[in-house]
């Protein structure tokens, strides 16, 4: 059976965990991205339809909890409360989560015109901000994932795939000098895991030849962009940045130790509406989202990854103990209404 190099993201400093496991002591998480991330944000601005239950996990992309949850659950906190959440009132703990099914890094959605893109998602964030009146928590963990929708073949009308990398590239570029000009230090940035590898892919390369190495070396351009884009923030001494990227291809392993026996085809087969026996032992819950067990692989891997709030700013914080305390009470007690979705 081909093995793919997606499976790197989901092990990827797997097995160091009981090593890394205290490394990183986040009580916030804001995160900006799409379905690998959102948590629910897609389900509840549907009405809990989308993505449909049984078949998917209380609004989330897969069989079960995704690496977010997964994350919070390792920082010993909450999944960070969703957005659709805060809008209805809901009081913010542990973070935000922004991210949405079907987003790309452009205002359009792939799955619905009431879901967020990219700079909908920024925009939130800022509003909250602002009716808050506050600067981004400097001692919060920031994830930010995103893509993939922009280059996958879709059956959307709302957007048309991009075939290079370039207008991908500077949407995220704005859109990490933006959050990080509102406050943002500690920064988690993810590239993307080879497309071609997808069973979306694989399938349609027996149709379309070459979908595979397109997707694949669109990838890698994206990537070495990325790497480029991190580097130049990193290097900023104005901004004085902690940005952590985290490879989910370069430490390709052998998956199969791992109990990895179908890393090809997806187990919820969507036609037939079927699912297989197995699960864990897939990589892949549909055509290109993965397992609830491979989100916790990954899960895993970003503990290991993310680093420890600065210490600059951890300094300052022990100067100013009591009065950060108090404000960050108030900040997580006070009321929040954001205003309509856009």
């Amino acid at each position: 059976m081909k093995k793919t190099l997606m499976a790197a993201g989901f092990v990827l400093f797997s097995f160091m965990l009981p090593l890394k496991a205290s490394a990183a002591s986040y009580e916030d998480i804001y995160v900006f991205g799409d379905s690998i991330s959102d948590t629910g944000n897609a389900f509840a601005t549907s009405g809990n339809t989308f993505p449909p239950y049984p078949y998917y996990f209380n609004g989330r992309f897969t069989n079960g909890y995704n690496w977010i949850d997964e994350l919070a659950k390792k920082l010993d906190i909450d999944s960070p409360t969703l957005y659709a959440d805060i809008v209805n009132g809901t009081i913010p703990n542990n973070g935000i989560n922004f991210a949405f099914g079907g987003a790309t890094t452009t205002q359009a959605n792939t799955v619905s015109n009431a879901f967020f893109g990219l700079p909908q998602e920024i925009s939130a964030f800022q509003s909250y901000l602002n009716q808050t009146q506050q600067l981004a928590d400097p001692d919060a963990l920031y994830v930010f994932w995103f893509g993939a929708n922009d280059y996958l073949p879709t059956d959307s009308t709302n957007f048309e795939p991009f075939t290079t990398p370039d207008q991908t590239l500077a949407n995220i570029s704005n859109a990490l000098q933006t959050i990080t000009s509102l406050g943002a230090k500690n920064i988690l940035v993810l590239n993307l895991p080879k497309l071609g590898n997808t069973p979306l892919a694989l399938n349609l390369d027996k149709s379309i030849p070459g979908t595979t190495d397109t997707l694949n070396a669109l990838t890698q351009e994206h990537n070495d962009g990325l790497s480029q884009i991190i580097k130049d923030l990193n290097q900023d001494p104005v901004l004085d940045l902690n940005i952590i990227s985290l490879d989910v291809i370069s430490a390709l392993d052998d998956i199969s130790k791992l109990g990895f026996t179908n890393t090809t085809e997806p187990c919820f087969n969507k036609i037939a509406q079927t699912i297989c026996a197995n699960p864990d032992e897939y990589l892949y819950w549909d055509e290109i989202h993965p397992t609830a067990r491979a989100h916790k692989l990954f899960a895993g891997a970003a503990l290991a990854a993310i680093p420890e709030p600065s210490p600059a700013l951890g300094m300052l914080a022990l100067g100013a103990l009591g009065a950060g305390g108090v404000l960050k009470r108030r900040h997580k007690k006070s009321t929040v209404s954001i205003g309509n979705r856009e």
